[in-house]
């Protein structure tokens, strides 16, 4: 057997239908096109109508198969209609990713309770409620494959980010109920906790004077991450090759919890390469 014979083994997606919330932002369009590019049939969801056309266009123009479905992750009747859609075109869901999630930096005692319902309602809520309308589809299946999209802030935290951190520690802790759960019906469930990733949203902190520095003094790879270096892991988690990975939180961060170079060090190697 030959060694692309094996890789589409293992880490193919052909044939795979593949839920996705907040699929029009940086992230959820980056996973998005790459999934689609090794085979999965994407449906993809998010408020943004005029996002989500842009995103088909892009997949289909590309050789992918996609299709949109416009949900408002916090309402549960726009969750079940768009459930109950994509079952009845495709007759299944194999994979739910969940990647709808916003953020409001400002202080601890700045938050007010309709930012704090709002953040907690897209970036935890809907977590859970999503993943309970699509779940009992894969139990009737005996399989199934839940990703959730965390963050680097449910282990450290910046300032200005309680309840986004709050949520997304919440996300970690769901995903391990999700794979104790769920295990007797063949349905596993990861964490995936980007670090600091570049995306249209976050270019503002990059290109700030103080806290672009601040970063990449504290990331081990002295960069952003760009969405699409969280392809990887999401496909072998959404394919076959995971298929003993569940209850498990993979941190994509350039090394930012290893720690980055705030001092200079003495070495006799240092400089090998330059």
């Amino acid at each position: 057997m030959s060694v692309e014979s094996n890789l589409k083994k293992l880490f193919s997606l052909e044939g795979k239908v593949v839920l996705m919330t907040g699929a029009a932002g940086g992230i959820g369009a980056a996973l998005s096109k790459g999934m689609a590019g090794v085979g999965a049939v994407m449906c993809n969801s998010d408020v943004s109508e005029k996002g989500l056309h842009v995103l088909d266009d892009e997949i289909t123009a590309s050789g992918g198969k996609s299709r949109s479905f416009v949900m408002d992750v916090t309402n549960r009747d726009s969750i079940q209609t768009v459930v109950d859609a994509v079952i009845a075109e495709f007759g299944t869901i194999d994979v739910l990713v969940n990647v709808a999630g916003i953020n409001k930096r400002e202080g601890f005692m700045d938050v007010k309770e309709e930012t704090y319902d709002r953040i907690m309602n897209i970036n935890l809520k809907s977590v859970f409620f999503v993943t309970q309308a699509v779940v009992v589809h894969m139990m009737k299946k005996h399989s199934g494959s839940i990703i959730n999209i965390g963050s680097h802030n449910a282990t450290a935290m910046l300032g200005g980010c309680s309840v986004y951190g709050a949520t997304k520690s919440g996300v970690v802790a769901l995903t391990r109920s999700m794979a104790v759960e769920w295990a007797e019906w063949g349905i596993r469930a990861n964490a995936v906790s980007p670090g600091h990733i570049l995306t249209p949203l976050t270019q503002v902190t990059w290109d700030h004077p103080t806290r672009g520095n601040y970063l990449r003094d504290r990331i081990a790879m002295r960069r952003p991450g760009n969405p699409d270096e969280l392809l990887g892991i999401t496909v072998l988690l959404a394919s076959d090759a995971s298929s003993y990975i569940s209850g498990a939180n993979f941190i994509v961060d350039g090394g930012c919890l290893c720690g980055g170079m705030p001092w200079d060090f003495d070495s006799a190697y240092r400089y090998i390469g330059e």
